[in-house]
């Protein structure tokens, strides 16, 4: 649908878009730390399924068809204006404001799909089964809307397995991917998403700022730096040389698929957890925190690493087994949290540190290796 250009950059309005998307980031944290059980963490995680896949095909979209007429830049606010009022929703998603939402959905699938149809030929080839099938997904979020339990449960069930279908059913091969707009517009969404963390301790803090208060916040703002570490370092600079490198159109589309769609949603699960254990920790620093409280924290650091883990193993990057070893730590720090709910955030903080600090070691020294075998080989 696009040539291959390195020099197409994310636009101002994409990022705009991406500000309103990430207002729904923040709507499920919220609704997680009002609704603190697995239920309400399900119903968390079917409503980010759901959006990320329109987000994500928003950013396929704006890859293909860049908005620089009126008539695409009305779509894509559309488009925002849709995501805004799934937003405003969502604490009702699953009551008596699923209707809304599911209307909402719908504008955001058409707008969509009017607006790729103007990528050219091989875009309609694409939208003839990507687009039924998005609205399908899309019918089946608003018939659940309207509809008692358990069958609304079941059509926001059916909705996702549609969506996943689509993904395989369609002809990824027409796809052709500008791999540094693409990989740049899903580290903004990362990085803005990363900062839910920062307004988590913002909104934990309260009117009490005392020495105690301050440390809670500061060592919560240490644990979203090493969020922004483990995915940023160097990372998105790899991925987008490896996308770029996957020269068959087909393969590189699978390939943003699995690693920037599918990937991307415990990256993007661990930042609504974590931001709600940042929140419930700094408002309790010198308490005890609830089981549920304290498996949150380290639950959700762990969710987001083992996500990057998965993103890396699919490009097949380094740094794995490390975000694997270190979210097993910060699991286990919940008996900590259960009796100081300060000393589990420090314990976090220290792990993610030290798990951050050796991979750069050994990365450091991987180049070093690899700059003195070339002079070696230079010097023969």
């Amino acid at each position: 649908m696009t040539q291959e250009s390195p020099g197409v950059r994310v636009s101002t309005l994409e990022l705009f878009f991406d500000l309103v998307f990430v207002f729904t980031v923040t709507q499920l944290a919220d609704s997680l730390a009002h609704h603190l059980t697995p239920a309400g963490l399900l119903d968390v995680v079917l409503i980010l399924v759901v959006v990320w896949w329109m987000y994500s095909g928003y950013a396929w979209l704006t890859n293909a068809v860049a908005p620089t007429t009126t008539t695409r830049r009305t779509l894509l606010l559309v488009g925002m204006a849709g995501f805004l009022v799934m937003a405003l929703a969502i604490p009702q998603a699953f009551g008596k404001y699923g209707w809304i939402f599911g209307v909402a959905y719908v504008v955001v699938n058409l707008s969509h799909s009017v607006m790729f149809l103007q990528a050219g030929p091989a875009a309609v080839r694409v939208m003839r089964t990507l687009g039924p099938m998005n609205l399908l997904a899309a019918l089946l979020v608003l018939t659940g809307g309207l509809l008692p339990e358990p069958w609304r449960h079941l059509c926001w069930l059916a909705a996702p397995l549609v969506q996943i279908s689509a993904g395989y059913l369609h002809p990824m091969e027409l796809h052709h991917i500008s791999a540094a707009h693409f990989v740049e517009r899903h580290s903004l969404v990362t990085i803005i998403a990363i900062g839910e963390s920062i307004i988590a301790i913002g909104v934990g803090v309260g009117s009490d700022l005392s020495g105690g208060v301050i440390l809670a916040a500061v060592l919560g703002l240490c644990v979203a730096y090493y969020l922004w570490w483990a995915y940023f370092a160097d990372g998105d600079r790899r991925s987008e040389h490896v996308l770029a490198e996957a020269g068959d159109p087909g393969r590189r589309a699978r390939l943003a698929l699995n690693a920037w769609g599918y990937a991307h949603i415990p990256i993007l699960l661990g930042v609504v957890v974590t931001a709600v254990g940042i929140k419930k920790t700094v408002g309790h620093a010198f308490e005890g925190l609830h089981w549920g409280e304290a498996l949150t924290l380290g639950g959700g650091v762990a969710i987001y690493l083992l996500g990057h883990a998965a993103f890396l193993r699919l490009l097949r990057l380094p740094g794995a087994a490390f975000r694997v070893g270190v979210a097993a730590l910060c699991l286990a720090t919940a008996p900590l949290g259960h009796a100081l709910a300060v000393a589990q955030l420090a314990a976090v903080a220290v792990v993610m540190a030290g798990g951050a600090i050796l991979e750069d070691v050994r990365r450091i020294r991987r180049s070093s290796l690899a700059e003195a075998i070339g002079d070696f080989g230079r010097g023969a």
